[in-house]
């Protein structure tokens, strides 16, 4: 069982890799025509620099020895705390980039943040019972770990919210921190 956890949770986490690439879902709601006002690109690229706090952070599960539960619960529990960290410091971010330049843009980002909070309150919280865990028995650990990297699927498309505001979802095309972002989330081929 305790292997299982182990693989679902590297798979998540590898998964996740490939998440937060903001626009390549094959389908778009963008306007083909015209480009995105250089207002709504500066917007968009202090949204994605923000974001990509979250982007930076290692995609992959700590390799996890099963001999040794006091190290393995140690090191899923560094690995919970890592994405706590990331999607805090996102959401932090994306509450200051100021006003958006584009109608419902604010309230768009502000959702976002919203989505990123509650993954750092998850992890946060899974990091947490991994280190109650007992280290005889990390499963317990092993599980909340998996239980919240589960909740990657959120975070699917993080720039989801931006469909109700095509001028936005457009300047992301073209804002160098949007394409940094997508440039992160290289998913490895190993």
């Amino acid at each position: 069982m305790r292997r299982s956890l182990v693989a679902t949770a590297a798979v998540a986490a590898l998964a996740l890799a490939g998440c937060s690439n903001g626009g390549s879902s094959g389908t778009s709601t963008t306007p083909t025509s015209g480009a995105a006002s250089a207002d709504a690109v500066a917007y968009m690229d202090k949204v994605c620099g923000a974001a990509s706090e979250f982007a930076k952070i290692e995609k992959t599960a700590p390799k996890l020895d099963g001999t040794d539960s006091t190290k393995l619960k140690a090191d899923m529990a560094a690995y919970m705390g890592q994405l706590a960290d990331a999607f805090t410091k996102s959401a932090e971010g994306m509450k200051n980039v100021g006003p958006s330049p584009v109608s419902g843009g604010e309230e768009a980002v502000n959702k976002m943040a919203e989505t990123f909070t509650s993954l750092g309150t998850v992890f946060s919280d899974a990091k947490t019972r991994v280190e109650q865990a007992d280290s005889n028995d990390a499963t317990g650990g092993l599980q909340a770990a998996g239980e919240a990297i589960a909740k990657l699927s959120e975070l699917a498309d993080p720039l989801r919210e931006l469909k109700g505001v095509p001028e936005l979802q457009k300047a992301t095309q073209t804002a160098p921190k949007c394409q940094e972002m997508q440039r992160l989330n290289v998913t490895p081929t190993s």
